[in-house]
């Protein structure tokens, strides 16, 4: 895989499961990675203390992506920091799962605005300066929800399947600036939110799953560290990191 020295990274909700695991990514091919965290303070400083010790530079900054205020104030924050934003890796999701009869519309909201707004926020925030500098590659992070819809989750899907849609338009936008927009859709994946789900509910999931067991933040975070060092060519795609779960 190629290098990242001296790139500048920006990961949503990279504190913690998927994110963190981009952020290390990213950092073990050398680029500067400033973390995101939205409440989780002590886990944001100590995702940044793992990449100082690749020897690299980390940005610890708290917003909330879903307030376009601060997802816009977010990304000037990283480029007074660093001069520049050659990678954003939108990777910030929350789940309000509930049933069409039982969901709210907080819980929408909720959803939407993190989920789906807080894209378009930190993508028109980044824009001037990645057309500045005639580069850039955004990575969004989708799932594959967003494709095949899942029981009691029409809000994640919405926003998920929101993404792919955003990610594909923007892609076509911006191929000519030298900016690529590509979205990976993982599967189940082994992080705090899976955690939380029953024992005998995981069970079920894993039936589901033709190579039986769920992924790694670490399967997610090098096919984004590919699509930022070598996908040069790749741009308005949809990967899927899901073992099979959905074709």
């Amino acid at each position: 895989m190629g290098r990242l020295d001296n790139k500048i990274a920006l990961v949503t909700g990279g504190s913690r499961g998927i994110g963190r695991a981009i952020a290390l990514e990213l950092a073990e091919l050398g680029a500067n990675v400033a973390i995101n965290y939205r409440g989780g303070k002590a886990e944001a400083e100590e995702t940044a203390d793992m990449i100082r010790e690749r020897g690299v530079k980390a940005h610890v900054a708290q917003a909330d992506v879903s307030v376009k205020e601060q997802a816009r104030g977010l990304v000037k924050e990283v480029v007074d920091t660093f001069g520049q934003l050659d990678i954003l890796v939108n990777n910030a999701g929350i789940t309000r799962d509930k049933t069409l009869k039982k969901l709210t519309d907080d819980d929408w909201d909720a959803v939407i605005h993190t989920n789906l707004n807080s894209v378009y926020y930190t993508v028109s925030a980044v824009l001037p300066s990645m057309l500045e500098q005639n580069f850039g590659r955004i990575i969004n992070i989708s799932s594959f929800v967003g494709q095949a819809g899942n029981f009691g989750q029409s809000n994640y899907s919405a926003s998920k399947g929101g993404i792919i849609a955003f990610t594909k338009s923007a892609a076509q936008e911006l191929a000519r600036n030298n900016i690529t927009v590509n979205a990976i859709a993982p599967g189940f994946t082994l992080t705090e939110m899976l955690a939380q789900v029953p024992e005998n509910i995981q069970e079920k999931i894993l039936d589901r799953i033709p190579m039986r067991r769920f992924g790694k933040p670490e399967e997610i975070a090098r096919t984004v560290a590919f699509l930022a060092a070598d996908g040069d060519y790749i741009t308005g795609q949809q990967i899927n990191v899901n073992g099979g779960v959905y074709m």
